[in-house]
Order: structure tokens, then sequence, then C-alpha cells
């Protein structure tokens, strides 16, 4: 090629009639160029097969060779309209936004109820029509024609345009304390994440007590336990802290995702860390989880209250959620044993981590301040008069105000703000269920039919219990499930005579346990699925067997703890 300018031309050999090519003069080309280009073009031959159409380049310093670059191109005509190229082709209409098949599921269950179904007396037209709304609301939840906060909102919107609801009704549990102790809870999460410390966390006990598989269990299980009352979120606590170190520790033995050596190492790493840590952590703390905050709330729409709910909570979980902390990676570890018995090599690696991460940084000593405080005052804040949402408002204050967080950070936690938008519309509309007597109606029904086979409140709290963990298995989220079950199944236990905090309380904890059942089950449980580490078939039958040994730990130590404790 030469020096000057290159320039193209479309040229067809089957017809000089089909070549549709005009020539505009451009300043854009010189007119060196033009005086070049326009006799070569006139000059060709005409065609003497039919050959598909070729793109020539040529230059003004030796007009006489063309080259033929080896892309074949159509010119833009209308002959050419079935080409996948062509300008002229129409694009196709495509339906876009809700899914249709789980949309029409999801509006009929609501529509089969509210126009189907005869209403019961003791029920009024309006609550008859909340409710069927509230029913095709959690069908959407669990069948996602939507996004979770798109379809909570249509449903919003549907009490509102359909005078159900007043405006200041539908919208009134925005400004709910429990909700944006959820939302700012992500926040502070947040933090954990960002400045490493959940991560310097959970190195030191790898170093600690890192030289055998059992050992690597433990350590990340204390780790976990000791950095969820002050990171209220499982899927970060997975995603952001654990995960990132179990593959770090399994690599280095070999042990490889979505290959037969996962069993050396990672496969039980990841189900003791799924099975059992996360679950009994989160059930260990009012703050460690987001749904143990709206369990309390809805609870106390149905005149449930906890006094002093964080220590309330604490006290109650402890004993059980330790036993089963401690118990549950041995039997885990002779159920479901790693390839590989002794680490050695771990305490070096994370001794080589924490020295890449270097001393303690500034924001890192702030987070620790900061979360001291914060489990401070959600400890002792009742007695002196700071609720638990001002102790996170200032938590996230502090963290804002010295930089550890931006308000950018903020913005960013998309989690956050879908969470406040579906969990203000369910428990609006479940609070609303229960002043309209829906909820009574049902619970006065299923106690009515517990009673007829002469079921005891202990017999029946066990029945409902049991119901209320392996209906997840039609979940895949564990807050959809506490704002589609929790209060008609709280409901349930105080008509079935049940002591009301005794099953709050008991229903919320379960709420963390069955978070581990499937792989799709919770938010870490896709995390932790997602890493390649456990096969599906393992996933489900772990599930089910270590779900049957935390319900023995906690049922058993547990009974025994709440009655020592006066609960029943």
């Amino acid at each position: 090629m030469g020096s000057s300018a290159v320039y193209s031309a479309v040229v067809s050999p089957s017809s000089r009639a089909s070549l549709h090519f005009e020539y505009r003069p451009s300043p854009l080309i010189c007119p060196t160029a033009k005086r070049t280009f326009l006799p070569l073009l006139r000059s060709l031959p005409p065609p003497i097969t039919s050959t598909p159409h070729r793109l020539f380049l040529f230059t003004t310093s030796n007009p006489s060779i063309l080259t033929p670059l080896p892309k074949t191109i159509r010119p833009f005509s209308a002959s050419s309209s079935n080409d996948d190229n062509s300008i002229t082709e129409s694009p196709k209409l495509q339906l876009q936004g809700a899914k249709i098949v789980p949309l029409v599921l999801s509006l009929g269950v609501g529509l089969i109820v509210r126009f189907f179904i005869p209403q019961p007396e003791e029920v009024t037209p309006e609550a008859w029509q909340l409710f069927s709304i509230f029913l095709s609301t959690i069908a959407g939840l669990v069948l996602s024609p939507l996004p979770v906060g798109a379809w909570a909102f249509l449903g919003l919107t549907t009490t509102i345009v359909t005078k159900t609801l007043t405006f200041s009704t539908a919208f009134s549990a925005f400004t709910n304390e429990v909700i944006w102790l959820i939302v700012i809870s992500f926040f502070f999460a947040r933090g954990f994440v960002k400045t490493g410390l959940g991560e310097r966390i959970a190195t030191y006990f790898v170093k600690w007590l890192g030289k055998s598989t059992l050992g690597l269990s433990y350590g990340l299980t204390l780790s976990e336990a000791l950095i969820a009352p002050a990171m209220p979120s499982t899927t970060a606590r997975a995603g952001g802290v654990f995960l990132p170190i179990i593959k770090s520790l399994s690599l280095s033995a070999g042990s490889k995702p979505n290959d037969p050596s996962s069993k050396k190492l990672g496969s039980y790493l990841i189900q003791s860390q799924f099975q059992q840590c996360t679950s009994n952590s989160s059930a260990l703390f009012l703050t460690a989880a987001a749904q143990n905050l709206l369990c309390l709330q809805l609870a106390t729409e149905l005149g449930v209250v906890v006094a002093d709910p964080w220590l309330s909570w604490f006290t109650a979980a402890s004993v059980p959620a330790f036993s089963s902390l401690l118990l549950t990676p041995y039997i885990l570890y002779k159920l479901y044993p790693p390839e590989t018995k002794d680490t050695p090599e771990a305490p070096a690696m994370a001794a080589t981590k924490l020295e890449l991460m270097g001393p303690v940084t500034t924001n890192e000593c702030v987070m620790i301040f900061t979360m001291l405080l914060a489990v401070s005052l959600w400890v002792f804040g009742d007695a002196i008069g700071i609720s638990s949402v001002v102790t996170a408002m200032l938590s996230l204050s502090i963290l804002l105000l010295l930089g550890v967080l931006e308000w950018e950070d903020c913005l960013n936690e998309k989690s956050a703000w879908d969470t406040l938008a579906w969990f203000a519309v369910l428990v609006g509309m479940a609070s609303q269920l229960t002043n309209f007597g829906i909820v009574t109606w049902i619970s006065n029904y299923v106690a009515n039919s517990l009673q007829s086979f002469s079921l005891s409140w202990p017999l029946a709290f066990c029945v409902l219990q049991a119901a209320y963990f392996l209906i997840h298995y039609m979940f895949a989220s564990q807050t959809g499930h506490v704002g589609a079950l929790y209060s008609a199944f709280l409901a349930m236990h105080l008509a079935a005579g049940v002591p009301g905090v005794m099953a709050a309380l008991v229903l919320a904890f379960n709420t963390n346990l069955f978070g581990a059942l499937t792989h799709y089950s919770s938010g870490q449980a896709a995390v932790y699925f997602g890493a390649g580490y456990v096969d599906l078939p393992d996933i489900f039958r772990i599930g089910f067997v270590m779900a049957c040994v935390n319900g023995v730990i906690w049922g058993v130590v547990g009974g025994f703890w709440w009655k020592f404790l006066g609960l029943y």
C-alpha cells in the first residue's frame, strides 16, 4: 500500500444495473482522489458470472491495483431484506417486561380468591379484596414475573387503585423503624467488606486453628459468629468474606471447583460454612440477619412484644446455637468427610496473607470501634432510652463522618433500597390484614382443625414448626417466606395455646435454619453453590440430614433451656 489515503468501493460483477452507487461530492475527498477514483470505476469490465459482491481497496499512488478483501458483503438494496445485515429489515416485535407465565399464574391466584372463592361471613369485602391482592403479591415473590421490588410496588399500587387502602395507609410502613434498621444494616455490612476487617478477622482464626481441616472449619465458624452481630447480611458475609478465603485455601490444597479434586477440601469447607456456620450464627443474634428484625416486627403486629429484644433474643438462642456450632462441624466431618485431613500449610498461608494486608488501618480501627459501640447499645440501649434503629443511625453517621463509608457507597447498595421497597409493602399489607381480621380468621380456622385432632399445645407447636420449616422447599428467599407465612403461622400458634414469645422466637430461629435446605433457599446458598465445589444432589441430601440434626439439637437442648428461662 502506498502512503496516500485508502479508499473503498462496492463493486457487483453480476450487473451494472444492480450496483447501487451514486457519487455525491464531499469536502472530505480531495480533487485528486476524485479524478483517480471515478475513471477507474467507470472502466471496470462487465460481469462474466454471478459472484458475491466484494470489497476492494486501492490507493492513489497505484490505482491500477485492486486488492479484494476476504469479507463478502451485499449491496444496500431491497432485494437483501432477508439479510441480517440489511438496513431495511424491520425489528421483530418482542414483548418485554414481565414474564408471561409467572405473571398469569401470580395474577390468577388473586383473581380466583377474589371472584371464585366465596367470601367468608366473618370477613368484610375490603378485607377479602386485600387478602386476594396480598396472595397475588406473595405468588409473584415466589414465581418472579418481575424483580421483587417491582412486583411489590405493583401490589402496592393495586391496593390504592382499587381503593382497598388509602395512599397514606398503603405507604405507612415506609416509616417503620425496623425496616430502616434493616436498610442501615446493609450499609454497615458494606463497611466490613470495604475496609477488609471481616477478612482480617477470619484470616486470624485460620492462622490460629488451621492446622487440620476440622480446625479450619472451627476457625471459620468462630470468626463468623464473631462478625455476625455487626454484619447483618448473610449474603455479604458469604460472598465478601468467607468464600474468598475458602477458595484460596482449597486451591492451595489442590482442590479445584467443578473437578473430582473438589472433594479433597473445598466441598467440606463449603458445606460446613453453609450448612452450619451461616445458619446458626444468623440465629444467634437479632442483628445477624435482616429477616430476624422483620420477624419481631410482624410479631409485634400480632400483639407479641419481646421486651429488650436484642438481649432476649441472644439469651434464648445462645445455648442451642452454641451447641449446634460446636457439634455440627464434627458431625458433618463424619457424614461428609474431606479427603484431606491435615492442612499444615494453611496457617503459613494465613500468616503470609496478613503480612500482605499490613498493619490494621485507621479505617479498620474506626470500624472496630463502631462495631463495639453498636453492639453495646443494642444490648443496653433500651435501658438508657436508645432504640436499635437510632443505634444504627449513629453508627452509620460515624462511618460517614470519618470517611470509612462515602454516601456513594450507600447509594450503590442496591439491595438495601430494594429491601426497603418490598419489605415495606409486605409489612404494610400484613399489618392491614391483621387490622381487617384476616389473620385472626385464618388462625381460628386452623386452631379448630387442630382441636378436632385433640392435639395438646406442645404437639401442635411441633407440627406447626415442622410445617413452617419444610414449606421452605417452595421458597427461594428467607425474607419472602417470612413475609408470606410468619404472621399466619404465629397466629396459628397463638390460637393453639402456644406461649406467644416462645412461638415468635422459635419461628424466627427456624427462619435462619432452613436457609441451608437447598441451593436456592437463601442468598448465601446461591453464593456457596455457585462456587462449584458441591454437587446438587449433595446439597439436597446434606441439607435435609443437617436440618434434622439441627432440629434435634435445637429441639432438645433449646427445649430444656427455654423451660429454664420460663418461656413456657
